[in-house]
């Protein structure tokens, strides 16, 4: 699955989370003493890099990973299965009778469908529990942002996990971006140390195969 479709499936995720992060407490703070604080106050935090470089995140998105190794490591076996196939069938072009050169060209062929759909398969169920863990930690993080958001009186919080104009903000100051601080809030209630430095460690979790096995030419 390409990049793209990696980021809409988890703004599609996001976007039904962070709606309900704008449900403000409003209730709760008016019940306060003393002088109420009227100043429009506006923040934005990245979504996606809060979750994706949390230590819990870190953690549970390189298990993911590792998880689908072993399937990634028998994808590209059969590309390379497929690939040598092709190239004994080049060849052996003008040595091969006709019934031979046909039983090798659908052979191959037969072994591309299957490749196909197994990459298909490994994608959905990549995907499938990519999602799954995305939802569990949002559901996690929300009250974190939610407090952080309370405590600080903001009137307004803008996501920026997208740069426009996919997403909804243009630009924004740097003195506004409450990500480091919602992401240290993280770290601290999750309990999770921070997993040993890797490559991969911090970024989102990717699908067995890039994309499916393009036919090539005979």
């Amino acid at each position: 699955m390409s990049q793209k479709i990696v980021q809409i499936s988890l703004l599609l995720v996001l976007g039904s989370s962070i709606s309900s992060l704008a449900q403000l407490n409003v209730a709760k703070e008016a019940q306060t003493t003393g002088p109420v604080d009227t100043t429009f106050r506006i923040a934005t935090i990245n979504m996606q890099q809060t979750i994706f470089a949390s230590n819990e995140g870190r953690r549970d998105f390189e298990a993911l990973n590792l998880k689908f190794e072993p399937k990634e490591a028998e994808l590209k076996r059969l590309s390379e299965e497929i690939d040598g196939l092709k190239k004994q069938l080049d060849a052996q072009q003008s040595m091969l009778n006709d019934e031979a050169r046909g039983k090798l060209a659908a052979s191959i062929e037969s072994k591309k469908r299957n490749l196909d759909r197994a990459t298909q398969d490994a994608q959905e169920d990549f995907e499938s529990q990519r999602r799954e863990l995305v939802s569990k930690l949002l559901t996690k993080l929300a009250p974190i942002v939610q407090k952080y958001f309370n405590d600080n009186h903001y009137s307004l919080l803008l996501d920026t996990s997208q740069p426009w104009p996919q997403g909804l903000v243009v630009m924004a100051s740097a003195a506004t971006d409450i990500t480091p601080q919602v992401l240290e809030a993280y770290n601290t209630v999750s309990g999770v140390p921070a997993p040993a430095p890797s490559n991969s460690a911090a970024k989102p979790a990717k699908p067995p195969t890039t994309k499916p096995a393009v036919p090539q030419k005979q």
